[in-house]
């Protein structure tokens, strides 16, 4: 029988997954991670991890996409995928697509991280005063070395967006006012074939119940609960935020596997 045992085809004798582990080792098979033994077949993807020890580099890729469900991480990592802003949706966006494995990343931003970002925007205190595309690029080195991440640290306009953002396979709109998103997804729209996972309505602390993603167009999608705007009185706080960044992510997930239905 031939499985993939930490990133490499081999063939075994091993019929249960506990043939390949040893007390205190945490073994994961096809995306799951095991507390009882369990019958291999075929083709099945085996990972097998030393806690307190940190692994070789030839198998360090694999065992980060380890949870996985299988068959996912080809799709993903031959995907290019760009983000148009980088404050409290972007941020998020990225690192959670970085952590999936999305083979390229690219984030437009021209801002510079503040104290007041710290509540829902994934940044640390060191990061204050550094541009928000090269702060995330510092994070997304320590977690996933093995996708290509770039940037470009200048404010989207009108006369740019095309440039900047034709040929990739999704466009996630991650902009602050209504006039940046419209003029995002318009010019896309008309002049691109790239898809766009846009946002509207995830400001206050409200029920995250009402946050859903919606299919407008072919090619657009909207997640928020589409009608709790940031004004005076009315916040923008991480959970919220998180939750449509979170809607984002997971619509681009789905796009690149095939699944093209919220």
């Amino acid at each position: 029988m031939r499985i993939i045992l930490n990133g490499r085809m081999v063939k075994t004798n091993h019929t249960t997954a506990f043939g390949f582990c040893q007390e205190g080792e945490v073994i994961i098979l096809n995306g799951y991670q095991l507390t009882a033994d369990y019958t291999l077949n075929e083709g099945d993807q085996v990972t097998v991890i030393k806690k307190g020890e940190f692994p070789k580099a030839n198998e360090l890729e694999q065992m980060l996409v380890a949870r996985h469900t299988p068959a996912v991480y080809d799709n993903l990592k031959n995907a290019r995928v760009a983000i148009a802003g980088a404050g409290g949706l972007g941020s998020n966006i990225a690192i959670m697509l970085a952590r999936c494995g999305v083979g390229e990343l690219f984030v437009v931003d021209f801002d510079i991280v503040d104290a007041s970002n710290l509540n829902r925007q994934n940044y640390y205190i060191k990061h204050i005063g550094l541009y928000k595309t090269e702060a995330l690029a510092e994070q997304i080195k320590e977690i996933n070395p093995f996708i290509k991440f770039h940037y470009q640290t200048v404010k989207v306009t009108p006369k740019n967006v095309v440039d900047l953002f034709k040929g990739f396979d999704i466009v996630c709109e991650a902009f602050d006012n209504a006039y940046d998103k419209a003029m995002l997804v318009e010019n896309l729209l008309a002049s691109t074939d790239v898809k766009i996972v846009s946002a509207s309505g995830m400001a206050g602390h409200t029920t995250g119940n009402t946050i859903k993603t919606h299919k407008r167009l072919s090619r657009l999608y909207v997640c928020g609960d589409l009608e709790t705007e940031s004004r005076v009185g009315t916040g923008l706080m991480a959970p919220r935020v998180q939750i449509c960044a979170g809607h984002q992510a997971n619509t681009v997930l789905r796009i690149l596997i095939g699944e093209e239905t919220p």
